[in-house]
C-alpha cells in the first residue's frame, strides 16, 4: 500500500475518481474550489513555452546541419500517417455506431464560438513571427517552434564553423531548470487534478453527458483502438513488448487524460520519453514539441466522428466523396491547433462550414467538450511518442536498458 501512495500515477487516477464522485456528492463546493486546478494548470503552463523553445533549440543545435532534415522529414511524415489514420477510423467509426441519429438535444443551439475567415495563405503567413517576445507573450508555439528552429539552425551553424557550444550548454541548462521546476510542481497534481474533474462533473454535471452518450463512447473505443494498433505496430517495429510498452506510456496518458492539455502533459511526456522509455534528448527533445503542434491524431478522430454527428442530428447525408473532404479538413485543421482545453470546438468551428454542415453543430458538442478532450488528449500525447519512438529506433538513439528497467 505504501508503495502506491508513492506512485504518482496512482494517485492522479485516484484523484480523478475521487473528484468526480465529489463532483456528484457536493457539487457546489467543487465548483468554488476550481481556483486550485487553476493555480496547477498555470504553475505548468508558465514556463512550458520557454521549455518548448529551448528544448527544439537544443536538439537542432545538438544536430549537424544535415541530419535535421532527415530528422524532422522522419517526424512530419510519422505525424501524417497517424493523423490521416486517426482522421478515416473517426469516419468509419460515425458510419458504423451513427452517434447523431436519435439525439434528444433540449438545450440552445446558439454558439459564440466561430471559425476563423483567414485564408490559407494567411494562415500559413502567421505562423513565421514578426516579434517572438509577442509570440512568447500569446503562447504561440507555431511560432516559437519557428523561431526555435531557426535559432537551432544558428547554433548548429556556430558549433560548426567555431567549435563555440557556449550557447548551447546554456540553452541546456535553463532547460533542466524549468524540467526540475515542472517536476516540482508535479507533486501537487493529484490535489489540482482532484479539483478539475470535481469542477467539470459539479458544473456541468451527468445529464449533459447522457444524450450524447453515444458520441462519447464511439469516441472512447475509436481512441482506444488506434492506440492498441499504433502501440502492437511500434512495439513490433521496436522489438519490445507492447504490454511493457503500453505500462511506460500509462503515467502520460493518466496526466493528458486527467488535464486535457497537450501542453501541460508536455514536460511529463518528455521526461518519460528520455527516462522511461530510452528515447534519446536529441530526438525526444525535438519530436515531441513539435508533435505538441502539429501532430493532433485526437482532434482529427474528433472532427471527423464530430462532423458525421452534426450531419446526422440534422438529417444531412453525406457521400462518400464528401466524407473524405472531412477526412482531408480533418487532418488540415489539426495544424497548429490550441494545444490547452477548448481548442477542439475552435478548430470544429472552423470545419463545419467548410464542408457546408451548421455551425450550431459547435453548440450540440459544446457542453461534452472537456470530455472529449480526454480522449483527444491522450491520444495526441501518446501518438506522439509513439513517432518519436520508431523515429529514434531508425536513428540508432533508442536506449534498451532504459526501456528494460521497471
Amino acid at each position: 500500500m505504501n508503495k502506491l501512495l508513492k506512485n504518482n500515477t496512482f494517485l492522479i487516477f485516484l484523484a480523478m475518481i475521487l473528484g468526480m464522485v465529489a463532483g456528484v456528492i457536493v457539487p457546489n463546493v467543487m465548483v468554488s474550489v476550481k481556483f486550485i486546478g487553476d493555480i496547477f494548470l498555470r504553475l505548468i503552463q508558465m514556463s512550458v513555452v520557454i521549455l518548448v523553445m529551448g528544448s527544439v533549440i537544443e536538439a537542432v543545435g545538438s544536430l549537424k546541419r544535415k541530419e535535421i532534415g532527415a530528422l524532422g522529414g522522419k517526424a512530419f511524415i510519422g505525424f501524417a500517417c497517424t493523423t490521416i489514420v486517426a482522421g478515416t477510423v473517426g469516419i468509419i467509426g460515425a458510419n458504423i455506431v451513427k452517434p447523431g441519429s436519435g439525439i434528444q438535444f433540449t438545450g440552445d443551439l446558439a454558439t459564440d464560438i466561430t471559425g476563423s475567415d483567414q485564408t490559407l495563405t494567411e494562415i500559413i503567413t502567421n505562423f513565421f513571427p514578426n516579434n517572438i517576445v509577442a509570440s512568447i507573450s500569446e503562447g504561440n508555439t507555431i511560432q516559437v517552434i519557428v523561431f526555435a528552429l531557426l535559432a537551432g539552425l544558428a547554433v548548429s551553424y556556430l558549433s560548426e564553423v567555431n567549435g563555440n557550444s557556449k550557447v548551447l550548454e546554456g540553452v541546456k541548462a535553463i532547460n533542466q531548470v524549468l524540467l526540475t521546476i515542472i517536476k516540482m510542481v508535479m507533486k501537487i497534481a493529484p490535489l489540482g487534478i482532484f479539483s478539475l474533474l470535481g469542477w467539470a462533473i459539479g458544473n456541468y454535471g451527468l445529464a449533459v453527458i447522457l444524450p450524447l452518450a453515444k458520441f462519447l463512447g464511439t469516441f472512447a473505443v475509436c481512441a482506444f483502438l488506434i492506440l492498441a494498433v499504433f502501440i502492437t505496430l511500434t512495439a513490433a517495429y521496436v522489438k519490445v513488448s507492447p504490454i511493457r510498452l503500453t505500462k511506460k506510456l500509462t503515467h502520460m496518458g493518466v496526466v493528458a487524460f486527467t488535464t486535457t492539455s497537450s501542453a501541460v502533459t508536455l514536460p511529463t511526456k518528455m521526461d518519460d520519453s528520455e527516462n522511461k522509455i530510452g528515447i534519446s534528448k536529441r530526438v525526444s527533445r525535438l519530436v515531441n514539441p513539435l508533435g505538441m503542434s502539429l501532430n493532433s491524431d485526437g482532434l482529427a478522430l474528433y472532427l471527423a466522428l464530430a462532423c458525421l454527428t452534426v450531419a446526422q442530428f440534422f438529417g444531412v447525408e453525406m457521400s462518400l466523396q464528401q466524407q473524405f473532404v472531412v477526412v482531408i479538413m480533418s487532418t488540415l485543421a489539426t495544424l497548429g491547433t490550441v494545444v490547452v482545453p477548448g481548442g477542439g470546438l475552435v478548430a470544429l468551428a472552423i470545419v463545419l462550414p467548410t464542408i457546408g454542415l451548421p455551425i450550431e453543430g459547435v453548440a450540440l458538442l459544446s457542453g461534452i467538450d472537456w470530455f472529449s478532450g480526454m480522449f483527444r488528449t491522450t491520444l495526441n500525447v501518446i501518438d506522439d511518442v509513439l513517432v518519436a519512438l520508431i523515429v529514434a529506433k531508425q536513428e540508432g538513439e533508442f536506449d534498451r536498458e532504459i526501456f528494460d528497467k521497471d
